[in-house]
């Protein structure tokens, strides 16, 4: 009976070791990190930091600047790192940004071209972003052109947003942080980094910011870096930062 308790113990150690390294391991090959932190989970503002991974570790690149989030603040969300319960959860319609570890996805504008290696859409004024939980084009950037215009019906995030809303400039330039990959339902959806109207225009959960500071990410971010978004409450940062292997702020982490 000892022994099995000993192997059940042993066998549930191995399990939790192997959980920890497989989180870590998901954003492991990233070399440029785009941190957003905010002084709680209730915020819409905080400040962004930008790092590239070095032979010594996170090196800073540039200089902090402010951002804004969604309206209601921070709440977990769907993406390359465990799901986390010791605070909000994001959902659909929530008013929060993502907190976590994802992916950048491609970058996005008005423009027929922009100043980017990532990979980049030209908005048309078909372009839908579906915020319709349920739908199988659910948190996907898609052509009504293409899919139809049922598929993009109920949508309430056309994506040029210049000709649809009143001349809005907010998307002119932007890029998706990749929140609700696995399109679960209600799970959140359409998470984007994109320009701001003023330093007080917070967001339904997204991330904004200057033009001058999405021109200087859209041209420093490669793919074949493996470029990662992370946002975070700084409570949360802290307790996560070497767990996570996330740059110190303000210093370099190995």
């Amino acid at each position: 009976m000892r022994n099995c308790v000993l192997l059940t113990l042993a066998l549930a150690f191995a399990g939790s070791a192997f959980a920890a390294t497989d989180e870590t391991t998901a954003w492991s090959d990233a070399r440029q990190m785009v941190v957003v932190t905010t002084p709680g989970w209730n915020v819409d503002h905080g400040t962004l930091r930008t790092y590239a991974r070095t032979a010594d570790g996170w090196k800073e690149i540039g200089q902090p600047a402010p951002v804004t989030i969604g309206r209601a603040g921070a709440g977990w969300g769907l993406g390359l790192n465990a799901a986390r319960h010791d605070g909000p959860v994001k959902r659909e319609g929530d008013l929060r940004s993502p907190a976590g570890v994802f992916d950048i996805g491609e970058a996005f504008g008005y423009a027929a071209k922009a100043d980017t290696a990532m990979p980049y859409r030209a908005l048309s004024a078909t372009d839908y972003c579906v915020d319709v939980s349920g739908s199988p084009q659910y948190n996907r950037i898609v052509d009504a052109k293409v899919v139809g215009e049922k598929a993009v019906e109920g949508s309430t995030e056309p994506m040029r947003r210049d000709i649809h809303v009143h001349g809005d400039q907010r998307y002119r330039q932007g890029f998706v942080i990749e929140h609700n990959r696995q399109q679960r339902p209600l799970g959140g959806s359409c998470i984007f980094a994109h320009l701001w109207n003023s330093p007080v225009d917070a967001t339904t959960g997204c991330t904004a910011m200057t033009p001058s500071l999405m021109h200087r990410l859209l041209a420093w971010l490669r793919p074949e870096e493996h470029p990662v978004f992370v946002l975070l409450p700084t409570p949360a940062y802290a307790k996560l930062q070497g767990q996570w292997h996330l740059p110190v702020l303000g210093g370099v982490a190995r």
